[in-house]
This record gives structure tokens, C-alpha cells and sequence, in this order.
């Protein structure tokens, strides 16, 4: 038993030093951040003012407070659309690839070049292109007869052009994601499919959806949440504007944090994204195991 746990120790001293370091940035970048975060949702606290303990009121006023409550049904329309459009879109390509597409080095490359741009590149880009007076996509859509996104005035306007970055964006995730989980599938399925009469359609709906049906949770687990922080593309292109209309919860947060300097609402902001974040992913892990366990039996 001693010379059990003697060897149990020496690993543990050994493996020390190679672990400490992962520990110690999960530690300093995540942990103390989110509990410092935490405590300062609970003050009162702005530039030049000492924090001042005032319990749940930053919640009451946040949850209070009109503006925030607009900034949510943003972000959850422009979530709810973008997400399943990337989705279908995704899901689409990778079928198209996977089934002996031409070219496809080439175009896998052009499929998965906007990952490799940066935001604020993507978002000036994509300003120019749209610009209500000399873009040459509201040109073209004018030259042919079609109505234009004046996103600059129309704040439903602004939310669309947002939601169509985001889905360039983040598609080629999406894409991967999918296209590497139908290449997992094996022929043989296909071949027995076909063997048997059935049509594409019917390969689809017994073989391609169930099998890619975890890789699409998963999906759309990850975009949910990384979609919910939207604020870059809101930022550079509309700054929440006009009249704070396109606002998400994001830029609600910043706008406290650096234009209000109101640190304990903003704080008391993060931590709501995080229970939502949290909660959402918790509702898409439990369909995932729930549909691994029932295809375990």
C-alpha cells in the first residue's frame, strides 16, 4: 500500500511541471476573470468610485431596462436566422462535395476563404459593397430592378446585412463540420441502399440525416453560442445604430461598460449571457446524448 501511493506521488511530481503551466492560464485568463466578474455584479461601480456592494440591483436594472430587452430580440432573431440559414447552407455544400463535385480542391478553397479574413476586414469589405450610394452590390441590384438594403436608415435593413456577414463568416465551420461527418459515413450503406431501390431522396432521409444528426447538433450547439456574443459585425457596421435599433446584447454590454462606465450593470450583463449561453447548451447536450443513447440500444 506505501509503495503504491510512493509511485502514486513520484508521478504526480513529475507530471506536475508539464500540467502546471495549462493550469495556471486557465486560471489566470478564465477562473479569476469570470470570478471577478461575478463579485462585480453585485457593485456598484464606475470610474473614480470605489465599488459599493448593492446586491441584485444591477440584475433588476439590467432586466429592467428597454433597451436591453430590444438588444436580446436582435440578437435572438438575427441568432435564430443566420444559424439555421448557415445550417442548411452548410449541409448543402457538403452534400454537393461529397458527391464527386469537379474541381473541388478549388473549390474548397474558395468555400473556406472568408474564414481566413479578418472581422473588421470582412465588415469594411463588406460596407463598400453595400454602401447605399456607390456599391457595387446595391448597383447591381438597382441595374436590375430589385429593392436595396439602405441598412445605413432602416434598422431591419441593418439586421439582414448583419445576419448575411455572419452566415459568410461563419460558413465555412459549419461546412466542415458537416462535409467531414458525411465523408465518415461508409459507401457500403449507399451501395446497399441502392441495391435495395431506393431513391436519393430516401438515401437521404434513412442514411445521410440520421447518421449526420450528431455533427449537426454539434453545430449548431457551437454557433448558437458563438453567435449569441455577436458583436463585431453589429459594431463595425451599424455600431448598434440608428438610435441604438440594431443594438445586440453584446453592444448593450459594451455600451455600459465604456460609454456609461457603468461596470456593475455590465457585469451583471455578462453573467446573463453566460446563464443563457449555459442553458442553451445545456438543452443541446441532452438531445445529443439522448439520441447517442437511444442509437446505442
Amino acid at each position: 500500500m506505501q509503495a503504491g501511493w510512493k509511485r502514486l506521488r513520484q508521478g504526480l511530481a513529475g507530471a506536475l511541471p508539464l500540467v502546471a503551466p495549462v493550469h495556471v492560464l486557465v486560471l489566470g485568463v478564465i477562473v479569476i476573470p469570470s470570478v471577478f466578474v461575478f463579485w462585480l455584479s453585485f457593485q456598484a461601480s464606475s470610474f473614480g468610485q470605489a465599488a459599493s456592494f448593492v446586491g441584485f440591483d444591477n440584475y433588476l436594472r439590467v432586466l429592467g431596462d428597454a433597451y436591453f430587452w430590444r438588444s436580446l430580440l436582435n440578437t435572438v432573431a438575427v441568432v435564430a436566422v443566420a444559424v439555421h440559414l448557415e445550417l442548411l447552407l452548410g449541409l448543402g455544400i457538403a452534400l454537393l462535395f461529397a458527391s464527386g463535385l469537379p474541381a473541388r480542391r478549388l473549390l474548397l478553397v474558395i468555400v473556406l476563404a472568408p474564414y481566413a479574413i479578418s472581422e473588421v476586414t470582412a465588415a469594411a469589405m463588406w460596407r463598400f459593397l453595400f454602401d447605399p450610394d456607390v456599391g457595387p452590390v446595391t448597383n447591381a441590384l438597382l441595374d436590375l430592378g430589385l429593392p436595396t438594403l439602405d441598412w445605413t436608415f432602416v434598422p431591419s435593413h441593418g439586421l439582414v446585412l448583419v445576419g448575411l456577414l455572419t452566415i459568410w463568416l461563419h460558413l465555412p465551420f459549419t461546412f466542415v463540420i458537416l462535409y467531414a461527418a458525411r465523408l465518415a459515413i461508409p459507401k457500403d450503406l449507399y451501395e446497399a441502399g441502392r441495391a435495395d431501390g431506393a431513391s436519393p431522396l430516401q438515401l437521404f432521409r434513412t442514411i445521410t440525416l440520421p447518421l449526420l444528426a450528431p455533427a449537426i447538433l454539434i453545430a449548431m450547439l457551437f454557433r448558437y453560442i458563438f453567435a449569441f456574443r455577436l458583436f463585431s459585425e453589429i459594431w463595425l457596421m451599424t455600431q448598434g445604430g440608428p438610435a441604438r435599433s440594431t443594438e445586440v446584447v453584446a453592444v448593450y454590454l459594451y455600451l455600459e461598460a465604456f460609454r456609461y462606465n457603468s461596470f456593475g450593470t455590465a457585469a451583471a450583463t455578462a453573467w446573463i449571457m453566460v446563464v443563457v449561453s449555459l442553458l442553451l447548451a445545456t438543452a443541446y447536450i441532452l438531445r445529443l446524448r439522448k439520441g447517442m443513447a437511444a442509437d446505442a440500444r
